[in-house]
């Protein structure tokens, strides 16, 4: 039945970090690991959990059902839960708190769905913690744009002319 086929994509579980995968925390501040997942078929006793470089693991939590908000199942102390499941989002973001240099690296969000027959999914960001934010120097950027400008000005004028040339020709 090719029917059949199309409902297994559908019922797939998908766990998102966002649509960058990268994020940058201050040494010694609180940093967001954003993550959320979609289900549509619904969950039961879903399981998710953060891991540290794939080994480590920093965070556990279970959810029971839609309506309730998951329980702590472990956790590193550094790690607090400030997702919500009961939302529309299924948000299962966490904070790494007084960040270290040693913290940098790459944080998976492991989700786990005995309803969907334990289908299983997860995504990755990469941490990295640096000594002071760094203010991007705009003024390369105003000159890149200040040349491209006076590129398509050039083009637009260089167009005209071409018109009008060909104007006084045809006449």
């Amino acid at each position: 039945l090719p029917g059949l086929h199309v409902l297994a994509i559908v019922f797939a579980l998908e766990v998102s970090v966002g649509k960058t995968n990268t994020v940058m925390a201050l040494n010694n501040s609180d940093v967001l690991l954003p993550c959320t997942f979609t289900t549509c078929i619904g969950f039961q006793d879903l399981v998710f959990t953060w891991y540290f470089n794939s080994t480590e693991m920093i965070y556990t939590g279970k959810i029971k059902s839609k309506a309730s908000e998951p329980f702590l199942v472990g956790r590193n102390p550094r790690v607090e839960f400030v997702g919500s499941t009961t939302g529309k989002e299924n948000n299962i973001s966490i904070v790494l708190k007084n960040v270290e240099f040693s913290d940098a690296g790459k944080y998976t969000c492991h989700v786990k769905n005995p309803k969907e027959k334990n289908a299983q999914h997860n995504a990755t960001i990469f941490l990295t913690v640096v000594q002071k934010m760094v203010e991007t120097d705009n003024t390369l950027t105003l000159i890149i744009v200040g040349v491209v400008g006076g590129l398509i000005g050039l083009l637009i004028l260089f167009m005209l002319i071409k018109r009008v040339v060909l104007f006084i020709i045809k006449k």
